[in-house]
């Protein structure tokens, strides 16, 4: 059996960081992802899907992702039931997020400076340098 999502799309909410009571990170957030067509004569639709990330993936998107982010997430569909506050059973439907990624720019998403961003954001090619134009690859 598969269950395997893709979604790239914006945050609705800055995501919260929140702990379980034995210790374990999690968040939830909206994603907002517009539908691949658009009836004829109309705009495109937007789904806002429902996701939850644990422990460094949590810490990961609250840290580096706030409102009106550009995120790619991979993960999959999960459901379950609850009773709201007024005894009616209810059904989540949420995508469990696997990994989550940077999508855009680095002026998109907002970041800070140098000294907060992403160590991980490579934007200079300082530590590169040129290969001579020849034929003769080593492989």
């Amino acid at each position: 059996m598969i269950n395997n999502v893709v979604l790239m799309g914006r945050l609705t909410a800055a995501p919260e960081l929140k702990t379980t009571p034995n210790g374990t990170s999690v968040t939830s957030f909206s994603v907002a992802v517009e539908r691949n067509y658009a009836p004829k004569g109309q705009e495109r639709q937007t789904d806002f899907i429902n996701v939850v990330a644990w422990r460094q993936t949590a810490e990961f998107v609250t840290r580096y992702f706030h409102k009106g982010s550009m995120i790619a997430v991979e993960g999959s569909i999960q459901t379950r039931k609850y009773q709201d506050k007024n005894g009616n059973n209810r059904v989540a439907v949420e995508v469990v997020a696997n990994q989550v990624s940077f999508c855009g720019s680095k002026a998109e998403s907002g970041t800070r400076n140098q000294e907060t961003s992403n160590p991980l954001d490579v934007d200079t090619n300082d530590d590169f340098e040129d290969l001579p134009d020849d034929d003769d690859l080593p492989f």
